[in-house]
């Protein structure tokens, strides 16, 4: 099982995130740094993976409107993806 920690007290943008996922997951040098970019990377990722999401107020702050956006993936995801998890 692997690990994602979004923590909105460190996070406050959207690279930010971006870069939680692709050091964690070991993403590509390719790796696109968007929302399409990410949910394609989630798909192909072999195994489990859980993603936390702490002080996710902090969080939803920092991120505006894209935070909708990057919980609307996750949730995808969970419907699509065996072995994917979120936690808030």
């Amino acid at each position: 099982m692997r690990y994602v920690i979004l923590d909105g007290r460190t996070i406050k943008d959207m690279d930010a995130v971006h870069g939680a996922f692709a050091e964690a997951l070991d993403f590509p040098d390719y790796y696109g740094r968007n929302l399409d970019a990410l949910h394609d990377c989630l798909t192909e990722t072999a195994g489990p993976v859980t993603v936390v999401i702490l002080e996710a107020d902090a969080l939803k702050a920092g991120l505006g409107e894209r935070f909708s956006s990057l919980l609307r993936l996750l949730g995808d995801l969970l419907e699509e993806r065996e072995g994917f998890s979120v936690y808030i």
